[in-house]
């Protein structure tokens, strides 16, 4: 039987990973910042209901993991009310704490191998973003290809997490 946290994290992956995918693509600032606010809450609240139900299952690194995710989606929402170009300085926090994440839960068989190469391909991408926003390049969060092409493979991998709490028992 599938418990209420597995139901609201997965919705609050899905509204997540639609809005913040939504929010790079507009065109409006106040409207960019009110989808990722929202992305933002629905993803905090998911990681700390995935950080619990990992510790309690006795998964150490990916509970940590989460709540390492958890941290950096948090700069990320402390940023989005200043705009594009202020919210660099935690947006570069955000996604390497996010990388740092990723890697950790993809670390263990927790999830399916295509969730975790997913993780890990995401992952990837923003530690390449944030170093290159570090050594000069300068990037913002919508910035393409780079950190841009990361979201999609961010969002394939909240997919993965979803399909893993709902998925029907054998």
């Amino acid at each position: 039987m599938r418990s209420t946290s597995d139901t609201i994290v997965a919705i609050g992956l899905a509204i997540g990973g639609a809005l913040g995918m939504a929010g790079t693509f507009v065109g409006s600032d106040a409207l960019r910042e009110t989808l990722w606010t929202i992305d933002g809450v629905g993803v905090v609240v998911a990681a700390a209901l995935l950080t619990m139900k990992y510790q309690r299952l006795g998964n150490d690194l990916v509970a940590a993991g989460f709540l390492t995710f958890l941290a950096g989606e948090s700069l990320l929402l402390a940023g989005n009310a200043a705009g594009l170009q202020a919210s660099v300085p935690s947006y570069v926090g955000g996604i390497a704490l996010w990388a740092a994440g990723l890697v950790m839960v993809s670390a263990q068989a927790t999830f399916a191998l295509w969730v975790r190469l997913a993780g890990l391909v995401a992952a990837l991408l923003f530690t390449v973003s944030a170093l290159m926003i570090l050594w000069g390049a300068p990037l913002l969060p919508t910035s393409a290809p780079l950190p841009a092409i990361g979201y999609p493979f961010l969002v394939l991998t909240f997919i993965g997490w979803i399909w893993t709490l709902l998925k029907p028992e054998r």
